[in-house]
């Protein structure tokens, strides 16, 4: 039996709508549906990564990518001057809650430290 798609696989399926801002053949990015900031959007990549702690060598091409496209898409989105942040969660106490790797990208307001 096949394992059951992530919930982010299915977004890449166009299996559940979401509100893209960038495709590639190696990521995926879409506006958060549950917003932490004025601007939060996932970049995710098309491999199934549970989680960056089990990222493996053979990653590395797509983690560099996730952190690229994330740039770029601050940037396009005008939060580059005034700044942003990046976030990865890993595991439950990371606060991950979906097993599949992605980025988030906060923007669009002052971000405090420490964050939570």
């Amino acid at each position: 039996m096949a394992d059951e798609k992530t919930l982010f696989e299915k977004i890449a399926d166009k299996e559940i709508p979401a509100t893209m801002v960038h495709e590639d053949e190696h990521c995926i990015a879409f506006r958060d549906i549950s917003p932490q900031a004025p601007a939060h959007i996932l970049v995710v990549p098309r491999k199934a990564i549970p989680r960056v702690g089990e990222a493996v060598p053979n990653d590395k091409e797509v983690l560099g990518h996730l952190l690229l496209t994330a740039a770029k898409i601050a940037r396009d989105e005008g939060y580059a001057e005034s700044g942003y942040r990046l976030v990865i969660n890993n595991g439950p106490d990371g606060g991950e809650a979906v097993p599949h790797l992605h980025v988030h990208l906060l923007a669009g307001r002052k971000l405090d430290w420490p964050p939570g």
